[in-house]
């Protein structure tokens, strides 16, 4: 024991040494943090919306207010009649395009059906869908309203419907920032964590101090933990600070325990912290290392985790290889405790798995350190 401390001493002055390692291990997750809190956002409002009204009444204005007071849509243009509406999408001067013809007042008086065209531009799918949704929703309401003062004009009203109220719970107001944050930081801590261990036992390869540390009497097994311990110790504070910028900035609260948001964070923490030790022993420059850990972290994390896209939409090959990826079963217990005030006791599947991911990757570094030395 007396041996690992020793280790750890000497790789935390190390650190506090070097600045581009404290950079690494603070800065670095604030700035993706607050960079990509900001970049990435699902949220679909204020879509520019050009509208040609041709029939000029208090019916087409009253579709077009729909539209507007609906908060989804704004105003972007009002085209003429012989302009062309096409080319309002290829500029980018619009997303949307609502036509309302000539007689649609008119249509409205004689119980006939009213038509109106709405142009979209489908280059983005998600968010082409998203308004195909927000416009079919404002469609249904103004039918209602129409069909209501038409039974009142005749004598008649409208029966009690269906009363829809929709709850929703964790996020009641839908903003996807409260979705991705969490993601966010499970991402940003495998990227540091990785990046941090294995640059810094490559780093001792290329001075040539590692050879000096393995004919000293220490085993591999005091030597792994010694380098991984200040590392593990820098990480967690990273990680309470950056959960204190998503709270400060983004507005997205723990509502679970601390405790058991320590728990995960520990066991995930050691998988990265691991992995990047064991690409030290298999690389002997920096540059390799650096690329192979953003590899071997940053892409599975980001695309292979469920942060950004839904696994189960996934082809099956591919979703067996994200049992894999340590991401996916922390991001499931970070959502749980931050956005849902959840225990532990729902995602002990997710944490054995992360204690397994650990236990490998750790015993793999153990193991080649030992062959290094031989």
């Amino acid at each position: 024991m007396r041996k690992l401390w020793a280790v750890a001493g000497k790789e935390l002055r190390q650190i506090m040494r070097d600045p581009l390692s404290l950079l690494t291990l603070m800065g670095f997750p604030a700035f993706m943090l607050v960079l990509y809190g900001y970049a990435l956002n699902f949220d679909v409002r204020h879509v520019p919306l050009a509208v040609q009204d041709l029939d000029h009444t208090r019916a087409s204005r009253d579709v077009v207010a729909a539209f507007v007071n609906s908060t989804y849509f704004d105003v972007s243009a009002t085209p003429g009649a012989a302009e062309d509406l096409t080319r309002l999408l290829e500029r980018r001067v619009a997303k949307a395009v609502l036509v309302v013809p000539e007689g649609f007042a008119a249509d409205l008086e004689a119980a006939r059906t009213a038509q109106v065209q709405l142009l979209l531009d489908g280059a983005d799918a998600l968010t082409a869908t998203t308004v195909l949704g927000y416009a079919g929703a404002i469609v249904s309401e103004s039918n209602v309203r129409v069909l209501s003062r038409a039974l009142t004009r005749a004598g008649q009203r409208l029966d009690a419907g269906i009363a829809y109220e929709p709850r929703v719970y964790y996020n009641p107001e839908l903003k996807s920032v409260r979705f991705l944050v969490p993601g966010l930081i499970g991402l940003i801590m495998m990227l540091t964590g990785v990046l941090s261990t294995a640059l810094s036992v490559v780093r001792e390869k290329e001075r040539g101090t590692i050879e000096q540390i393995r004919m000293a009497p220490i085993g591999s097994f005091a030597l792994i933990a010694g380098k991984t311990l200040p590392y593990l110790a820098l990480s967690l504070f990273a990680t309470a600070f950056i959960l204190a910028m998503a709270w400060g900035i983004f507005g997205v609260e723990i509502r679970g325990s601390l405790l058991d948001l320590l728990a995960a964070t520990l066991l995930y923490l050691l998988g990265a912290l691991g992995f990047g030790l064991l690409i030290s022993t298999l690389v002997n420059t920096q540059a390799l290392a650096f690329q192979i850990g953003l590899l071997g972290s940053l892409l599975p994390a980001l695309l292979l985790s469920g942060f950004v896209f839904q696994i189960r939409l996934m082809p099956v090959w591919l979703q067996v290889i994200t049992h894999l990826v340590p991401a996916r079963y922390y991001l499931v217990i970070l959502r749980g405790i931050i956005l849902k005030g959840a225990s532990l006791r729902p995602y002990w599947d997710q944490m054995g798995l992360l204690a397994l991911y650990a236990t490998l990757v750790l015993g793999l570094a153990t193991v080649r350190m030992r062959r290094a030395e031989r």
